[in-house]
Order: C-alpha cells, then sequence, then structure tokens
C-alpha cells in the first residue's frame, strides 16, 4: 500500500453529488439503492480514482489486481451520509472490496478507524514491509487491522511482492547504466515501466530507504544509483495528481 494523493472534483460532479447526497434520505431505497441508481457519477468518479490509482489502474489497498468498483472506505451501512462523499471513495480490486471488506470498518475506542486510508495516511506509519520475502509486518493497530481485513498476508501478494523486488533491483541496475551512457529515451521507457507495474509498494518502499546506511549493501550500488535517478529526471509518478 503507497500513499496516493486525493484531487479534487469537476465542480459540475461535485455538485451533482451534493444534489444526490440531499435526496438520500429521501430515496425510496435508502442510501444503498441510491448509490446504485447513481450510474452516471459512479461512472465519472470511477474516471477520478483510476486516475489516483497506482499503475494500471490498481487496486488502492493490495496493489496487486486491477481495480474494478468503486469502494466506500466507511460503508454505506455505517454511514449512509457519505454514500456520496468524495473523501470517502476508494478504487478495489472485486477480492479486496467484495471478498474482504465487505461491509467490514474496525474501529477503536474513540471510534476512529483501524483501517489504512491511503489517500490520508502514510502507510508507512503503520505497516512494514519486509522486501526480500514480500510479507507485510503491522507497526500499529490500525496496520495489524489493515492486514488482517484486506489479506494483505495473502501467500500470492507476499510471492507478488518478493518477485516484484527482484524485478524492481534488475530494472533499477539497467536504468543507472542506461542513464549512465546518456540513453535518456530507453531510461525513460524503464522508469516509466516501474512505475506502472504492479506491487508498486515494494518500488515505494525501496525509494523510501534508498539514503539508509545500508542501502547500497542490501539493494546494490547500481540499484541505488537506480533509485537516484528516480528522484531526478526520470521520477516515478503514480498518477496525473503528481505531475
Amino acid at each position: 500500500m503507497i500513499p496516493l494523493q486525493r484531487g479534487p472534483l469537476p465542480q459540475a460532479l461535485t455538485e451533482r453529488m451534493v444534489a444526490r447526497s440531499a435526496r438520500v434520505g429521501t430515496h425510496r431505497g435508502g442510501a444503498r439503492e441510491s448509490w446504485r441508481d447513481a450510474r452516471t457519477i459512479r461512472r465519472d468518479l470511477a474516471v477520478h480514482l483510476i486516475a489516483m490509482a497506482a499503475g494500471l489502474s490498481r487496486c488502492m489497498y493490495c496493489g496487486d489486481s486491477e481495480g474494478t468498483s468503486i469502494d466506500h472506505f466507511q460503508p454505506i451501512a455505517m454511514a449512509p451520509e457519505r454514500a456520496f462523499d468524495w473523501l470517502n471513495h476508494l478504487w478495489a480490486c472485486a477480492f479486496c472490496n467484495s471478498n474482504q471488506k465487505r461491509d467490514l470498518y474496525p474501529v477503536d475506542r474513540q471510534g476512529q478507524a483501524l483501517l489504512i486510508d491511503p489517500t490520508s495516511d502514510e502507510p508507512a506509519d503503520h505497516l512494514q514491509l519486509v522486501l526480500a520475502t514480500g510479507a507485510y509486518r503491522a507497526r500499529t493497530a490500525k496496520g495489524r487491522e489493515t492486514i488482517r481485513i484486506f489479506g494483505l498476508d495473502r501467500a500470492v501478494l507476499e510471492r507478488g511482492r518478493a518477485h516484484a523486488y527482484v524485478r524492481c533491483r534488475s530494472m533499477l541496475r539497467d536504468l543507472a547504466h542506461l542513464d549512465g551512457l546518456g540513453e535518456r529515451a530507453e531510461a525513460r521507457e524503464v522508469a516509466h515501466s516501474l512505475a506502472v507495474q504492479p506491487f508498486a509498494d515494494v518500488l515505494y518502499e525501496m525509494l523510501r530507504l534508498r539514503t539508509a546506511p545500508r542501502a547500497a549493501l542490501v539493494f546494490g550500488a547500481e540499484a541505488v544509483a537506480g533509485l537516484d535517478a528516480l528522484t531526478g529526471p526520470h521520477s516515478v509518478k503514480w498518477g496525473p495528481v503528481r505531475s
């Protein structure tokens, strides 16, 4: 999981959502049916969520599968008044949304969410990613519940992250080599491929750790040079909000 920046919606779409929200209480089927009936709003929201997502429309929770639907971070059943709240919408794959999270929304004794919202939380404050194994370790109660609710400890995800780590190191070495030769166009292609691959959390964690004292020993000097290149002219951008 990586932090994502939520940009503002177009004024016209915001106004349509506000109008819908105002009518939720009078809708014959309540907030859930009102949301299901709002097909054009869901379609237009999906465009903006896909633009925010890492890689090629990746799920904002697992980072592996392609996102397929809008998830209400705080479920409609718990907060019907937030059915059309832009700050409550995330892009999720069917597995994380339907199979894992569903209407689960753990809270602490103060009623605060015990799930990471990647658009308002720094996931690394709550989760430690062990790059070599692809496993997540919880740093906080919020991290622990996030791993449990979204099944971030699924074997297939851990294997995928471990393989992504090997792939990232190889591509970073290639990027450093191309950058050193002045092959700017090809270097940009490698950087772009790094940015759109699944498991953006692996590359994000490597970028976070690139200045650590043992980074060159762990990643290799060439891979660190590739990471340095990604913070310069070939910087990785996840979503157009960052461009």
